[in-house]
């Protein structure tokens, strides 16, 4: 298995700022975080509100948690709304099922970690995972088929 680097996990913040940046989104912050859900990286840019560090982190932490993306994430927590309010209390709320917890994959397909991002709606953040993820040569796992 492929080891997350900080030079990667820095990169992805940096891309995944700048990519909401340019498509005009709002404040964003940006948790990278390894296979066992120590933060590698965090990233708030200028005017992201005061929670968004904990959500991001909510967001990373609950796909590593689970092993699948936000997307699937949203949908087994609106199936099943009162396992994952179980869950999100079992994790002392470091679990937020939405888009925007990407798992991080390495060229073999294994977890190396995962990124949360919040500012944005759930659609935009995961966007900026991807393209963070993408520009750092890994594969990124949002929950979809």
């Amino acid at each position: 298995m492929t080891k997350l680097t900080l030079e990667q996990a820095n990169l992805i913040c940096a891309v995944a700022i700048e990519h909401g940046r340019k498509a005009k989104f709002s404040p964003l912050c940006v948790a990278i975080l390894d296979p066992g859900a120590h933060i590698v990286a965090l990233q708030r840019d200028d005017g992201a509100s005061l929670l968004r560090p904990d959500i991001a982190i909510g967001k990373a932490s609950g796909t590593l948690g689970m092993g699948f993306g936000g997307r699937e994430l949203a949908k087994r927590a609106a199936a099943a709304p009162t396992f994952f309010a179980a869950l999100i209390g079992l994790s002392r709320g470091r679990m937020v099922p939405v888009p925007g917890g990407v798992l991080i994959r390495d060229a073999a397909g294994e977890i190396v970690g995962a990124v949360g991002i919040s500012g944005d709606l759930p659609d935009a953040d995961e966007a900026c995972a991807v393209a963070g993820v993408l520009a750092a040569g890994l594969s990124a796992d949002t929950g979809t088929a």
